[in-house]
């Protein structure tokens, strides 16, 4: 028997995207570093991939983010 019961962070009513299990969790379940969220409704933790993917996106296309030089600016030498 352990002396100390291993806990992960949350509370009823906070709901979470398991990446692990790919299933939404109320409580939480799983430990963080297997998680999305919180989020405040069941539907928007079932949407977490959904957003993840619009949030990636946005950010490959803002042009604030990218530090690279385009190619293209260089080759006319």
């Amino acid at each position: 028997m352990a002396l100390f019961k291993k806990r992960t962070v949350g509370k009823p009513g906070e709901w979470f995207y398991c990446l692990e299990h790919k299933k939404v969790e109320e409580g939480p379940e799983c430990p963080a570093k297997d998680r999305f969220g919180p989020y405040t409704s069941r539907q928007e933790a079932q949407h977490a991939m959904e957003t993840a993917q619009e949030r990636n996106l946005e950010w490959e296309t803002d042009p604030k983010w990218h530090d690279r030089p385009d190619p293209d600016e260089n080759a006319g030498g």
